[in-house]
């Protein structure tokens, strides 16, 4: 019984996570979020300079897409979470480094992923091993 409420709870969560992480992923092609006003010069600097390199915004928007999608389904769970796991760092990084006002949601968010991949740590040995 006690498992069977953590498998909703956890495929609650995950469908939550990625279907943030797809509507991320499809903002960077559509732009249809706006840009909070407040954000600071050097923030601004990094997300421009990300946006000049020109490919780097569609690739990270390509694996925000797959990833969600591959973390909802609990089959492929394992797998999105790899494919998410160095967007998650770099949130983090320049949640960190940038501006600290997102590090409280990008740490949650950081800790949600890292359940994820727990829970599904035995898929992970024979990456290892």
């Amino acid at each position: 019984m006690k498992n069977s409420i953590k498998n909703k709870v956890l495929f609650f969560v995950s469908l939550l996570f990625g279907l943030f992480f797809i509507n991320a992923g499809v903002d960077k092609f559509f732009h249809y979020m706006p840009m909070p006003n407040d954000l600071p010069q050097k923030m601004l600097k990094a997300i421009n300079a990300f946006i000049e390199i020109g490919w780097l915004m569609p690739l990270v928007g390509i694996a925000e897409m797959v990833g969600g999608l591959l973390l909802i389904i609990p089959k492929t769970r394992a797998l999105g979470a790899l494919v998410i796991f160095p967007v998650m760092v770099g949130i983090v990084l320049t949640n960190t480094v940038q501006d600290t006002s997102g590090l409280p949601i990008a740490l949650t968010f950081a800790a949600i992923l890292t359940w994820i991949m727990y829970e599904n740590r035995a898929k992970y040995v024979a990456l290892i091993g």
